[in-house]
């Protein structure tokens, strides 16, 4: 399953997944085991989670599944010490456990002063909250060890306002902020050794928005209509089209960017529609 290509791989280090078994999720994990890196899956699901340990060890990969939920620093601490207690080191933090909230979407017809609040704060506590508290659970373990690259999951939302979804937007408007102060604070404080970055992928279909871009029968909505439109390439991006950026951003290839946010938007964030 491995393959080595010098500073972009890999090999021997240990990579947190959060949301590892998510359809983004799930191929960034086969991605950084073909790379050589060794994968800790978090998540909620222990099934879910074995079952992709399963699928990775079958396939010649190294793997192990840490139950915790992203919003509960005490599961998390126990999931760190599961892992160091394993493989002794953190190396990288992918952090893609997140996702659109149903209550949080605001539509056409809504009043937007009369916004679920309940369902903002669900929106807001998943994504961003659900970055810092694994980033500060297993950033502490890379800061014990020889450092490490930590991944953030961004959005085109940040920038273009879309419509529908203010929570996530809001949330992942956060995290952009909270990239850069991140890697300016960690390298003032551990110079190169924690190395932060977001990746901001364009549309690709997932279980949280497949409802808001696609219809029952298969068919585009006028909202996955809109964007292929806007999107130069026209068509929505298949989840392995975003491992590239990703295991660039974990491997030494990467050792000199920090604070910075990696598009990979089939030139959605570029076109003007015109």
């Amino acid at each position: 399953m491995e393959t080595d290509s010098g500073s972009f791989s890999l090999r021997g280090k240990v990579i947190v997944v959060t949301g590892g078994y998510g359809i983004l999720g799930k191929s960034f994990c086969q991605a950084i085991a073909s790379s050589g890196g060794k994968v800790v899956i978090v998540g909620r699901n222990s099934d879910k989670g074995a079952a992709m340990v399963s699928q990775l060890t079958a396939q010649g990969g190294e793997a192990l599944f840490a139950c915790a939920d992203v919003l509960d620093e005490a599961a998390l601490q126990e999931a760190g010490a599961k892992v160091l207690g394993r493989f002794g080191r953190v190396d990288g933090l992918v952090n893609a456990a997140g996702g659109n909230i149903p209550e949080a979407v605001v539509q056409p017809d809504a009043d937007v002063f009369s916004l679920d609040m309940s369902g903002m704060k669900k929106a807001l506590d998943l994504n961003l909250m659900g970055t810092l508290l694994p980033t500060q659970v297993f950033g502490a373990a890379m800061a014990q060890v020889g450092g490490g690259s930590i991944v953030n999951i961004s959005s085109v939302s940040t920038v273009r306002p879309l419509t529908k979804v203010l929570g996530y937007s809001m949330a992942k408007a956060a995290i952009d902020a909270y990239t850069k102060w991140l890697a300016v604070e960690s390298a003032n404080r551990h110079g190169d050794k924690i190395r932060v970055n977001a990746l901001v992928p364009g549309f690709f279909l997932t279980d949280q928005n497949r409802a808001l871009l696609t219809r029952p029968d298969g068919g585009l909505t006028p909202r996955g209509e809109a964007i292929l439109r806007q999107t130069p390439f026209r068509r929505f991006g298949n989840p392995e089209e975003l491992n590239g950026a990703l295991c660039w951003l974990l491997s030494d290839a990467s050792r000199f960017v920090t604070g910075t946010t990696v598009r990979v938007d089939g030139g959605f964030m570029s076109s003007s529609g015109v």
